[in-house]
């Protein structure tokens, strides 16, 4: 039985039909990508399908949810409130439960740091947390919040934080919690990638597909498609297509699919053609032998006035302008803090006319920081930074903080001009404005009635309005379609000039970078050939070479502490030895053992089984080089809690012998 069933559904902006009679089927286990241009209507869908049975969102048609399923929805921009903590925010999807568990958390907050607080008060807070825990017991809701407490755990964010403290990825995380704090079966996301650096959407791809949760997902990124979804439906003009398997074989059938299209609308057109040449001979139009041909003649006339053709491409242009020095800037040594912390440290480089660089780090590495001390923007504390001549930068800021948003978009372009000038030709700015798919009523309109995506093509439209021989771009793929993104590939392909990128989009970077400058921690960043995957693969290398030597100095550790231990065992039995003998020598006897030593030594044989299976069990674990890989920290912890667990074992043994050693002189 499915989970979620879409049938005959209607819904239009305006006079655009976002969807028109369109049907659709989630099954559990299925993990389905939802993609198509910006605007044709995904986060629609996606939240009719979020508003559960009934007609909810839709003009007309009906949306069929499975009785009793849970469902997650993580819209684009999730609403939150800036004052609630982060435990507050992922129990509030829970109803009036929700309410509870966030005061009874609060409570326990209050207790745990109250200890020089009013007598009065405190057993007023110990009242309430036993009311509350009567009310909760009755709801059954412990598991709603150890489910809670577990996902915020997860996602590594702090449950008394603010809302309002939170980074941009930090939310994004949030939200993601709050929507597995329900245990859905059915989880829905939209752009569930933005804001997220490629760690972390590395670790969402591997725990949406560890968990097993049904999923239905609205993204543009490609390498994310690849490997979390199991089919693609495509949103175009109005109509729902499937694609089984793979975003490379979604392009092969897509391609295949517009081919044939074309053909078949080719066909139409001509034979259109052909018949109203035919009518308008007028006389043998009006025999009686010819009057299907009038009625096939209105047929067509229906199915072309009907037909909706695929929506335009952009038409992306790109002025380098005049040629900058050969050299656009050498670093070296170059050192830049923030208060205590290192931010670049000892970075030397030397970038060229042509260069097209991608930046990689996790959110708040310092990309911005480096590229501003690159450009010469930012004084650095140390070393040298060296500009070249004739540099004319060019910058798209991820934020979109250039666009105010009650300017018009042909203010944004040209303020105070309809014109502008593209590789030397003069264009009027709403023939430039169509070229990025803005319909020329749109032109007065102000910045604010625009969606995301549409945000990124104006700040392109904007930027590439003007010359420039050097662009940074700081995150360009956020919201745009995937017809967007390769035509800008090439564009930025073809690009004489230099181009320092930050993006979090793999395939992206792969497509158009020829160097990488990465962040490596604690304020080191390192330069190299290639794109992400010759960063990807050089990174793994590194953590398996790391990985190999952590094993091997735990191995040698191993060895020496066991080799320790055989010397003092030896050794301890050698005392042993030797005071038995002097004992035996002396003709005198040990004293008795006292309750508590016999109680001491008889105890003592299951201590050192225990401590010995911990010893067995950490050895084994240690032996697994996928551990060094998936939680360095942990194997680092297990290999020095080994060498403990040594320490503890020679001191019980030493104990155990002293003992007996005494028993038996007693004896």
């Amino acid at each position: 039985m499915p989970y979620l069933r879409l049938v005959n559904a209607c819904l239009a902006f305006g006079h655009v039909p976002l969807l028109d009679h369109a049907d659709f089927q989630l099954d559990p286990g299925e993990r389905v990508a939802l993609i198509g241009r910006n605007g044709v209507g995904k986060s629609s869908l996606l939240a009719a399908l979020a508003a559960g049975s009934g007609r909810g969102r839709l003009d007309d048609g009906e949306v069929w949810t499975q009785p009793g399923i849970r469902v997650g929805y993580v819209p684009q921009e999730p609403p939150f409130d800036a004052e609630a903590t982060v435990f507050a925010a992922v129990v509030s999807g829970m109803g009036e439960t929700s309410r509870l568990l966030a005061e009874y958390h609060e409570v326990s907050h209050r207790l745990s740091e109250g200890a020089a607080a009013p007598a009065k008060e405190s057993e007023a807070l110990l009242t309430r947390m036993a009311e509350l825990q009567h009310e909760l017991e009755a709801r059954g809701a412990w598991a709603y919040e150890a489910q809670a407490e577990r996902v915020i755990a997860r996602f590594g964010l702090d449950p008394e934080a603010r809302v309002g403290s939170l980074s941009g990825g930090q939310k994004k995380r949030l939200a993601l919690a709050q929507a597995l704090a329900v245990a859905p079966e059915v989880l829905l996301l939209d752009e569930p990638t933005n804001h997220l650096d490629i760690a972390a959407i590395e670790w969402l791809e591997n725990l949406l597909i560890e968990s097993g949760v049904t999923l239905l997902f609205i993204t543009h990124d490609r390498a994310f498609m690849e490997r979390v979804c199991t089919r693609i439906v495509e949103l175009d003009r109005g109509q729902l297509a499937s694609f089984p398997g793979s975003f490379g074989k979604y392009q092969e059938r897509k391609e295949a699919m517009l081919h044939e299209e074309a053909l078949a609308n080719a066909r139409a057109d001509k034979l259109l053609k052909e018949e109203e040449v035919w009518i308008r001979k007028g006389v043998e139009a009006r025999r009686t032998r010819a009057v299907f041909r009038v009625q096939r003649l209105d047929r067509l006339r229906a199915e072309r006035a009907a037909r909706r053709d695929q929506m335009g491409k952009v038409q992306l242009q790109l002025d380098a302008g005049d040629k900058s020095g050969k050299l656009v800037a050498e670093l070296e040594h170059v050192h830049k803090n923030y208060g205590q912390r290192a931010i670049v440290r000892d970075f030397s480089a030397r970038i060229q006319r042509g260069d097209k660089i991608g930046v990689i780090g996790p959110n708040g590495a310092g990309k911005t920081t480096l590229l501003r001390l690159i450009l010469g923007e930012l004084q650095a504390d140390s070393g040298i930074v060296r500009q070249g001549t004739k540099l004319e930068v060019a910058y798209f800021d991820q934020f979109r903080t250039q666009l105010d948003p009650n300017a018009s978009l042909a203010d944004v372009i040209s303020p105070g001009s309809d014109y502008v000038e593209i590789g030397g030709a003069r264009k009027h700015v709403i023939g430039y404005l169509e070229d990025f798919l803005f319909a020329p009523e749109r032109a007065r309109s102000p910045v604010s009635s625009l969606s995301g995506g549409e945000r990124n093509r104006l700040l392109l439209a904007r930027l590439f309005a003007k010359p420039a021989n050097v662009l940074v771009l700081d995150e360009p793929t956020n919201d745009l379609d995937i017809e967007t993104l390769e035509l800008l590939e090439q564009l930025l392909q073809d690009y004489d000039g230099t181009l320092f990128l930050v993006s979090h989009d793999r395939t992206f970077l792969d497509n158009v970078v020829t160097q990488t400058i990465s962040a490596e921690g604690d304020g080191v960043w390192r330069e190299q050939v290639g794109g992400y995957a010759e960063w990807a693969e050089w990174s793994a290398a590194r953590r398996a070479r790391d990985e190999a030597e952590l094993r091997e100095a735990a191995r040698e550790q191993k060895r020496k502490d066991e080799a320790a231990k055989a010397e003092n065992r030896q050794n301890s039995r050698s005392t042993v030895e030797n005071a038995e003998n002097a004992a035996k020598n002396t003709g005198k006897k040990g004293e008795k053992l006292s309750w508590k030593e016999a109680r001491e030594l008889e105890a003592l044989p299951d201590k050192i089984a225990g401590l010995e299976a911990e010893q067995a069990e950490l050895s084994k674990k240690l032996e697994d080089p996928a551990l060094y890989q998936r939680d360095p920290q942990g194997a680092q912890q297990a290999a020095e809690r080994l060498a403990a667990i040594d320490d503890e074992l020679l001191a019980l043994l030493e104990r155990w012998e002293g003992l007996e050693a005494k028993a038996g002189n007693a004896a």
